[in-house]
């Protein structure tokens, strides 16, 4: 009886380990175009460098990478959409768009940080603001649920005792929309990331009244997101992803100058304004992820209580360091 039973254990065994082994195979094949989802902001320059340069793909080729492609997205909802479709593989986006799509089911993980604090909140010239309570009855715009601005904005408002349901009407649109908005009047003001409040600010639209970083000093914003095949497959790809991510924001930081027209170009504003804009925000780059863990956790906290996600998440569920650590540590 057991010289029949273990042969066929052992071929068990065999189609078992083959079935692992050919898996394997298929996940750890060549990635030969790496698609990239950005916004259209200041805070994710540290991309259109890189792809300006050919950093992104010079220093990819290496491992294979013969294209890279890049996707813009007016927020960050619509482009964790996309990587939830498999759309694209690795995302510079806010933070708590991330939360979202992770309760969502989405496969990935922040693994570098891109930049913190540098949004405002702009109201129209006429308004008079001096404390938070000269918001009730405003009708303001800023991202969609679930984004960093509007996660900011309404736990913002709770804090000073404004009831974001029903003091201030909140509607959610894109940079575009919502400069055009306040600029014929049809909001009383906005919460966006730069460049937009200072382009608002430049043309004589609005004026800003409160910095993001006055909300919640130092705040995590955008982040560096790569998808769980690449962190599990191609772990080589990732620690080269992040090396060109760092070396892009260090040159944004020693080149402003230059960085404001390599967005300029990339998105059609103009110069001049790009470089008011970085001269006011409270804005910092920067890709060690450590720093931002806390606030992004607190985001978490705020989207539960905001009813946006059913279940918390932990620092580990979002977050995988190792690779920054690796690369870091070079």
């Amino acid at each position: 009886m057991i010289k029949k039973v273990l042969p066929l254990a052992l071929a068990v065994s065999f189609i078992v380990a083959a079935a692992v082994l050919g898996a394997g195979c298929i996940g750890a094949a060549t990635v030969t175009e790496l698609r990239i989802g950005y916004q259209p902001s200041t805070h994710q320059i540290a991309h259109m460098t890189a792809m300006e340069k050919g950093w992104w793909e010079n220093d990819l080729a290496p491992y294979g990478v013969e294209k890279v492609t890049d996707f813009v997205f007016p927020t960050g909802a619509p482009e964790m959409q996309a990587m939830l479709a498999g759309e694209i593989d690795v995302a510079y986006v806010g933070a708590a768009p991330v939360i979202s799509a992770l309760t969502s089911g989405l496969d990935a993980k922040i693994v570098a940080a891109v930049q913190t604090q540098g949004s405002n909140l702009v109201l129209r010239p006429e308004i008079v603001y001096t404390v938070p309570a000269d918001l009730k009855g405003l009708k303001i715009a800023t991202f969609p649920s679930g984004t960093i601005q509007d996660t900011l904005l309404r736990d913002w408002l709770k804090t000073n005792g404004i009831d974001p349901e029903h003091d201030v009407e909140i509607v959610g649109m894109g940079p575009g929309d919502a400069i055009t908005a306040i600029t014929a009047g049809k909001v009383d003001g906005v919460f966006l990331p730069h460049p937009a409040p200072a382009i608002i600010e430049y043309e004589g639209n609005g004026r800003s009244v409160v910095a993001s970083g006055e909300m919640l000093p130092n705040h995590a914003c955008c982040v560096l997101v790569v998808s769980g095949d690449l962190i599990r497959n191609h772990p080589d790809l990732v620690e080269e992803i992040i090396r060109t991510h760092i070396r892009a924001t260090e040159y944004n930081i020693g080149h402003s100058d230059e960085a404001a027209a390599i967005f300029a170009a990339k998105t059609g504003w103009d110069v001049d304004q790009v470089k008011f804009s970085l001269a006011e925000w409270d804005g910092a780059w920067i890709s060690d992820p450590h720093p931002i863990v806390n606030s992004t956790v607190d985001y978490v906290k705020v989207q539960h209580e905001l009813g946006y996600i059913e279940a918390p998440l932990t620092a580990d569920e979002i977050f995988d360091m190792s690779f920054y650590d690796t690369v870091h540590g070079e």
